[in-house]
């Protein structure tokens, strides 16, 4: 593309050269020779009032030397003879007899083309009524005087011209194609796998829209490979809750070669499921908010789940309370979401928790958000903030839990906050947005109406 730049102006600017120099040569050749028989008129002229006078050949002679061409040798007079008399001839004369005739007839200035250059025949009427001829000899070195170093100047100028034009061509041209080679090395980068490559944002404006949509694009690829493994980091923490299930029904199975089979098998198991998570990688979550038509009630979900907990909390002889469930609480949830947050929540009281520590769910609905309430009597958590950090829980655990529950709770414009219950142990507050904007110092301030009881 450079260099297609540079060939167009070059191209344009020799026509546009060519189209100004020519005429402009040919315009200074004329000037010149215009201005060298200007001047010879002018020296013949100045012999027209002594021929006006005398045709006296000693007069005629004075008055030729007088002038600069006839002290040169350049000019002559023919008179024709008078009656009686004979013709007079001054200076060397170098017109054919013809033209000088052909002169006298027409009776107007003629030039004629001698060797060596050119003569002007200017006829002078004498008294008599006859025609004498001034005859002025131009070389052509004069007519063309000065006109080789005007050429030289236009071409020079056409030179510098073109010069300029290429420099400018070729700075235009840098400016053009730096921003596409940088848009295809990063695309060569990206697709060698080089996620962060981006595309500074200049140059023309058709170049830097490409770097806007290549970048977007490149947004696009990080945050679905992201996703992609955030998912396969979520799918896999989801298998803990039916781990949970089998490491405590393992624990009970007594003592025998099965049972410690079965109980290596679940550590195993739970040993691989921990090297998914751990391995896939983090990224930033894309949270978008629920279409439309989707959602889910809550209460119905919550009661489905605690069905299930509620057996397990049974045989670990944990005391279970639910409330706020009897009223359907629709939510922009989808269920598959809404319940992996609850086994998330639940799993962490039951791995997290010596057996027989007591734990409560509490669901509140206002007029702009649902608020879920996990609490347990448990020994709480040392640092709250660093929980609910990705990957960063500590226990043993790796701290996707905790964060399904907050992106779930993030795409409706809520959040999760840690803190202690009223049973002496961690609370889980998760709120979920139904399209309003959150309230914050309310809900910072509200506390838990009451202590729960078992049931």
């Amino acid at each position: 593309m450079r260099w297609a730049l540079v060939k167009v102006a070059v191209a344009v600017t020799l026509m546009v050269v060519l189209a100004f120099a020519v005429p402009l040569g040919l315009v200074i050749k004329e000037m010149a020779r215009d201005r060298a028989f200007s001047n010879a008129e002018r020296q013949a002229a100045a012999i027209g009032p002594t021929l006006s006078i005398t045709a006296d050949r000693d007069a005629l002679e004075r008055a030729v030397a007088s002038t600069q061409a006839g002290a040169a040798g350049r000019m002559a007079v023919h008179v024709p003879a008078a009656p009686g008399g004979a013709p007079v001839e001054v200076g060397r004369g170098r017109a054919p007899r013809k033209d000088l005739d052909a002169t006298r007839k027409v009776v107007r200035a003629y030039i004629s083309g001698v060797p060596g250059g050119s003569t002007l025949l200017q006829p002078t009427a004498l008294s008599s009524g006859e025609i004498a001829i001034v005859e002025v000899y131009v070389p052509e070195a004069e007519v063309t005087n000065g006109v080789a170093t005007a050429w030289l100047v236009l071409a020079g100028v056409g030179i510098a011209l073109v010069i300029g034009s290429v420099a400018v061509a070729d700075r235009l041209g840098v400016r053009m194609v730096r921003p596409a080679q940088r848009l295809a090395g990063a695309a060569h980068d990206l697709g060698e796998g080089k996620l962060g490559a981006r595309v500074p944002e200049e140059g023309p404006a058709e170049l830097r829209s490409a770097a806007v949509a290549f970048n977007s694009m490149a947004d696009q690829v990080v945050q679905l490979l992201a996703n992609e493994r955030e998912l396969a980091a979520d799918l896999s923490h989801r298998l803990r809750t039916p781990l949970t299930v089998l490491r405590l029904n393992a624990a009970s199975l007594g003592e025998g070669p099965a049972a410690e089979q079965t109980r290596a098998a679940v550590e195993q198991l739970e040993r691989e499921v921990d090297t998914i998570i751990r391995t896939a990688r983090e990224a930033k979550p894309q949270t978008q908010p629920a279409g439309a038509g989707a959602g889910c009630d809550a209460s119905e979900v919550i009661r489905d789940r605690m069905a299930f907990w509620s057996a397990l909390a049974e045989d670990e002889g944990r005391e279970v309370r639910l409330a706020g469930v009897e009223r359907p609480v629709r939510i922009p949830v989808a269920r598959p979401e809404l319940a992996a947050a609850l086994d998330a929540m639940l799993g962490n009281v039951f791995r997290h928790t010596p057996e027989g520590t007591a734990f409560s769910v509490d669901v509140h609905n206002g007029e702009d958000a649902v608020i879920v309430l996990v609490s347990d009597a448990g020994s709480g958590i040392a640092d709250p903030r660093a929980a609910l950090a990705r990957g960063s829980s500590g226990g043993g655990s790796t701290g996707l839990g905790l964060d399904i529950v907050r992106r779930m709770a993030e795409s409706t414009g809520g959040d999760v906050r840690l803190g202690r219950s009223v049973l002496g142990g961690t609370e889980v507050r998760v709120w979920i947005g139904l399209g309003a904007p959150r309230p914050t110092s309310r809900i910072r301030a509200r506390r838990r109406p009451r202590r729960p009881s078992p049931t």
